[in-house]
């Protein structure tokens, strides 16, 4: 996956469907462990078809290692099915969101 250093501060992040959804998770986080200080991620779920339970723990991993760097998370563009399992899950009070990248780029570049 091609991560996209949008700002010195924050990374762009398009995600793939399976079967590289779980790698390219696994790749932003070990990237992202080794950035000193850790950039705010922004996740393209856009082009994600469904989520699997391993996707999931990625995503949470991902999410911990975000907030252990003191950086932010906004998952972006989720389709209905995608929407659906973070809804059944509750998932969705865990999880940042934002209408699309554009938006999610912009809350990043204000302050919590």
């Amino acid at each position: 996956m091609p991560i996209e250093k949008w700002s010195d501060r924050i990374w762009l992040a398009p995600l793939p469907p399976e079967p590289l959804l779980t790698d390219d998770l696994d790749s932003l986080d070990a990237q992202l462990r080794k950035s000193d200080p850790t950039p705010d991620v922004v996740v393209d779920l856009s082009r994600v078809p469904m989520l699997n339970s391993t996707a999931i723990s990625r995503l949470l991993r991902l999410r911990k290692s975000l907030i252990d760097g003191a950086a932010r998370l906004r998952l972006t563009a989720p389709n209905d099915r995608v929407w659906t399992v973070f809804l059944t899950t509750g998932l969705d009070q865990v999880f940042r969101f934002s209408e699309d990248t554009a938006t999610a780029l912009a809350e990043l570049q204000l302050p919590e």
